[in-house]
This record gives C-alpha cells, structure tokens and sequence, in this order.
C-alpha cells in the first residue's frame, strides 16, 4: 500500500463513525498533490444532496479526529464536500449505485479515432466496463479508461 493510499484509508477509517453520526455517507477520500499544495478530500453524499452544514458538521469532528492521529507528517489542506453532479466513478461501489444512468467515458488512447463516449451503464466486471451507445453496447477494457463520470443534464 502507498502513502497516499494509507493516508486515504485511515482518514476514511477516522471519517466512518463521524459519517454515520451525522447522517451522511462516506463518497471517496483523496489525498492529492496540486503544484506544490497537498489536500485531503473528503467527499460526502446523501439522498436529496448535502449542504453546507452537512460539510461544516463533518470536517470539525474529521480535522480534530486527524490532529489528533497526527499520521500525516504532510502540511495539508483539508476540504469535506459533496462529489458534486457530475461525479467521478472511482470505485466499484459507485458504478454499482450508477448502473442505469448515462455517464461519460474517456478512454487513454482513441478507439476508432475517438477517446470520449458517451451511454448509459449497463455493466461492469474487474477487468470490463459496458455502456449502451445509441441502443448498441459498447465494451471497454477497464485498464484502457483514464475517467469515468455522470454526465450533467441542463
């Protein structure tokens, strides 16, 4: 296991009993490295969305919980928000809550001259991913997929 992903489990491990008490779900944790900033992202949800006090109720709890832990010897910025609309599928669990919905597909290299495809999820496996494109199914190699999310409908 990597630093990032030992910073990543032990928060989400601090984060679980403060999610649970304020009413809301453990979305992702990041630990990530912009320019020359690190932050620790805690993304939360919950049915109907989550709101600012959602996000203030779990980060003061979270922010004394990690001082007192005191495991990453990083200076960090802590951030605790929703995933937003147009959220990211990292995780099996979240293609498993998004099977039916229509998401956006960005693949490393092109198929067929393109590397953006868009359809509804219709399954997924350790080593697969298939979406329905235009009534067609579609079958990407999971190693080939730089990004995964839910499109956004205006």
């Amino acid at each position: 296991m990597s630093r990032k992903e030992d910073y990543e489990a032990r928060t989400e491990a601090l984060l679980a009993p403060i999610a649970a008490r304020c009413g809301v779900e453990i979305y992702d944790v990041e630990y990530v490295k912009e320019g020359s900033e690190w932050y620790l992202r805690a993304y939360i949800d919950k049915a109907g969305g989550v709101s600012i006090n959602d996000c203030e109720n779990v980060s003061r709890p979270l922010s004394d919980a990690l001082d007192q832990e005191d495991f990453i010897p990083d200076a960090y910025t802590l951030e605790v928000s929703s995933p937003g609309l147009g959220r990211t599928l990292k995780k099996d669990r979240h293609l498993e809550k998004s099977l039916g919905e229509e998401v956006e597909v960005k693949l490393f290299k092109p198929i067929d001259k393109c590397k953006e495809f868009t359809g509804i999820l219709d399954s997924f496996n350790e080593e697969q991913l298939t979406i329905v494109e235009n009534g067609s199914p579609r079958t990407f190699l999971r190693k080939e997929i730089a990004l995964i999310r839910l499109t956004i409908d205006f």
